[in-house]
């Protein structure tokens, strides 16, 4: 009964909400030359109801409810997925609820699989943060523009956690958000707030988040409905055997989607995590030589630096972090890359180890640019 009436809770405070009195715009959200999710809001003074397309890893139709309270934080949220068969034109079902109780979040999760209530903290001012999704960001602009500080401490609820957003005033027009561990999001924004353009190319996600007026999202629904994006950076395992020598990489592989790559999205001269997500993993059974380095049989993470004219491969020690997580003092070296190009063009990013007269060599290719080491097998 209590998930029925929050069902019919929610769907009458959309339709009010469609109404003249109430702001109708909308999101859409590239990655390169790819749509990621676009979004469609109505915001009232003290809630926000949206209707989510997201196409990664595969369609999904969703609607969220927001209300907040006193401080700007989650009052009541709901969210509610619509099957891909009829869109939002069919019926609903509820997936999560989450309402203020005090100092906690009560968060119930309603799954035919794994059905589970659980207790969040709650903090003055949180806001749900919801992966790819952005309507969220723009109630905390909002916020940020009327605390009237140079630095606002944002806090999300991921998961069962709270997690602070650092979000910094530049200029009257244009604000920085920072994601825990993803980097910076550069932000242009109106006068009260509102979420005009968000660029988050300094971070892994590379994603450009542009406001329209409004969205036709019915058709978008036919678009979409059986065109879905994919993983992001789908997990690669490849293994390679010659010369008794047994090798193995895992990596992130991240598409091209028309994007500039080397000296664009993967900057010269930097660390580079060489793929994406989880460090990238290499494993040799046998003892290998790049050079003057000696490189023991066992396992490393390989991040690198491209350069434009060839640059350095990183092979380091330490195994089972996450790409973000380089430790130079754990590197075991750095030998040279040969970088040449190749007529075709490589969409995902891919790591090849072959067989050479001399022993073998590492391959990262990506768009049109081969980086590559050669190694001798001991």
């Amino acid at each position: 009964m209590k998930k029925l009436l929050f069902t019919l809770f929610v769907a009458s405070i959309f339709a009010a909400c469609s109404t003249s009195d109430s702001e109708n715009v909308a999101f859409v959200t590239l990655l390169g030359s790819d749509t990621l999710a676009v979004e469609q809001f109505q915001k009232t003074d003290s809630s926000i109801t949206a209707r989510v397309i997201l196409r990664s890893p595969e369609t999904r139709f969703s609607s969220y409810y927001l209300s907040w309270d006193e401080t700007g934080g989650i009052k009541e949220m709901a969210r509610t997925d619509y099957p891909t068969t009829s869109g939002f034109t069919g019926e609903g079902t509820l997936v999560q609820t989450v309402a203020r109780d005090g100092d906690s979040l009560a968060v119930d999760v309603y799954s035919e699989d794994n059905p589970r209530s659980y207790k969040a903290p709650y903090e003055p001012g949180v806001l749900p943060f919801i992966d790819m999704v952005h309507w969220p960001f723009e109630v905390a602009f909002n916020n940020a523009v009327e605390a009237d500080q140079d630095t606002v401490n944002q806090p999300f609820l991921t998961g069962n956690s709270i997690s602070n957003f650092v979000i910094a005033t530049i200029e009257r027009d244009s604000m920085t958000i920072r994601h825990p561990f993803r980097g910076v999001m550069g932000v242009n924004v109106s006068a009260n707030g509102d979420l005009e353009y968000l660029d988050a190319a300094l971070t892994t996600r590379k994603l450009k988040v542009h406001r329209v007026d409004d969205l036709d999202m019915y058709a978008l629904e036919n678009r979409f409905v059986n065109n879905p994006v994919g993983e992001l950076s789908g997990a690669v395992s490849v293994e390679y055997s010659f010369n008794d020598t047994d090798f193995q990489v895992e990596f992130g592989s991240p598409q091209k989607r028309d994007r500039e790559l080397f000296g664009g999205i993967v900057p010269y001269s930097e660390v580079w995590r060489t793929g994406a997500n989880r460090a990238t993993h290499f494993s040799t059974s046998s003892d290998l030589r790049f050079g003057d380095l000696e490189v023991p049989a066992g396992d490393y993470t390989l991040f690198s630096i491209p350069e434009a004219d060839g640059g350095m491969l990183i092979i380091n020690s330490q195994t089972g972090q996450n790409g973000n997580s380089y430790d130079e003092e754990r590197d075991l070296g750095r030998v040279p890359m040969e970088v040449s190009t190749q007529s075709e063009t490589t969409e995902a990013f891919t790591i090849t180890v072959e067989e050479t007269d001399e022993g073998g060599r590492i391959n990262l290719i990506w768009g049109e640019t081969i980086y590559s080491s050669d190694f001798m097998i001991d």
